[in-house]
């Protein structure tokens, strides 16, 4: 096991480049093995080991997968050929269970275990099965796997319980190929779902609406390879505006899209950062202490899930009291940790009370989820002394050379 040591109380200053979209990579990659013309290369993919995991999942159902001299991702799924995906590689992340949607599409028949991921509470993938079943799939579940054949998939009206966003993308999976019209009502307007739409067009597909709660799909016959290249990660540019702010520090992040990051720069200039808006870059510039802030997560467009933990990290040292209301997830189990390094936090259900303290602590942490990994390194950067970070393993499922890209910004931060 890996783990890294951080010591904290520098200011981050110079500039970051921010990495491809993860959940956008997870989606596409996979979307990719639908064409049976050609092959997709894909741009400006992340390499996290979540993608790493989704790349062997296809490549064990019979798709070639492969890195060219430019680092761009090769998907070619004409040999798609397995209905069978691997307990192993789909039991460690939940996206893996898009192979479903692929399966289905393809082969008219999929066999997937029921995946697991981060520990932040029960994610149970009912709406998918419910979704794969309105499009004419025969589903069971027996000995943990979900076993659902179909033939050729009917399209369908469906309504998705709390805009789920991996169901909205494992439904536009699985619509694109199916005979006729599906229309998924309620559906996530995440920016990764309206990229994995604008990719599916590329190839072929019709998909209308996307970036909406109503999304309309008229399948086809066939897809073919394209070119694409995907969207910044908002959730890095997220957590590295995060860290800059908890620092006080001055930093410029390149590639990202600011629209994507309306909310949280609203809520990070609340706390008192100047955030300048350039062409596909963020200058950030913090105080000298934050100032506390409330905040609520809510599905796109409002506060992301994901910058919850690393939120709370920051109001930690602000001046003040917050209350941080996460309404998608169970994600507090990652409080303990910030206590070890005298955050003053209280939590009451689905509510933290942060009281803001001077100073942080340098403690031996240990990383229970991904963005409970990035609150913890965030934490850290602002601590006095050393904190070792364990089960940094996680943290690498999501953000790719993060201790690197810290580095570039000043921080001391090494991996053991």
């Amino acid at each position: 096991m890996s783990r890294l040591i951080v010591e904290g109380g520098r200011p981050l200053r110079g500039s970051v480049e921010i990495s491809g979209a993860k959940n956008s990579a997870l989606a596409i990659v996979v979307a990719a093995a639908l064409a049976t013309e050609g092959e997709c290369v894909l741009d400006n993919i992340p390499r996290g080991s979540d993608v790493a995991t989704i790349c062997q999942i296809l490549q064990d159902l019979g798709a070639e997968v492969w890195y060219d001299d430019q680092d761009r991702l090769h998907v070619k799924g004409q040999n798609l050929h397995k209905h069978q995906a691997s307990y192993d590689l789909v039991r460690r992340m939940r996206a893996s269970f898009y192979s479903a949607g692929l399966l289905l599409a393809r082969l008219g028949r999929a066999e997937v275990p029921l995946p697991g991921g981060c520990a932040i509470g029960s994610r149970p993938v009912d709406y998918h099965i419910k979704g794969f079943s309105q499009l004419g799939a025969d589903v069971t579940i027996e000995h943990g796997y979900m076993k659902a054949e179909a033939g050729r998939l009917k399209g369908s009206h469906i309504y998705i319980n709390r805009a789920s966003v991996g169901t909205t993308i494992n439904l536009m999976i699985a619509a694109s190929l199916a005979e006729g019209t599906t229309v998924l009502e309620n559906a996530a307007k995440e920016p990764e779902v309206v990229d994995l739409a604008i990719f599916l067009n590329g190839m072929g597909a019709k998909v209308r609406g996307a970036g909406t709660d109503s999304i309309r799909i008229e399948g086809v016959e066939t897809l073919r390879g394209i070119e694409y290249s995907i969207i910044p990660d908002r959730i890095e540019a997220g957590t590295f505006m995060l860290a800059a702010a908890i620092t006080g520090g001055d930093i410029v992040l390149k590639s990202v899209v600011a629209e994507h990051l309306r909310v949280p720069i609203v809520k990070l200039e609340e706390a008192g950062v100047t955030i300048t808006r350039g062409d596909n870059e963020l200058h950030v510039v913090a105080p000298n202490r934050l100032q506390a802030v409330d905040v609520e997560t809510l599905p796109y467009p409002g506060f992301p899930t994901d910058l919850q933990q690393p939120f709370v990290a920051a109001m930690c040292v602000a001046e003040g009291t917050s209350v941080i209301r996460e309404t998608i997830f169970d994600r507090f189990r990652y409080v303990d940790e910030l206590r070890r390094m005298g955050a003053d936090i209280k939590t009451e259900q689905n509510t933290a009370i942060v009281r803001g303290v001077p100073q942080l602590t340098g403690a031996p942490v240990e990383i229970t989820d991904l963005r409970a990994g990035a609150a913890l390194a965030i934490a850290a950067l602002a601590a006095q002394g050393r904190t070792e970070l364990y089960g940094v393993e996680i943290l690498d499922r999501g953000y790719e050379f993060f201790e690197d890209k810290l580095r570039q910004l000043g921080a001391q931060i090494y991996r053991e």
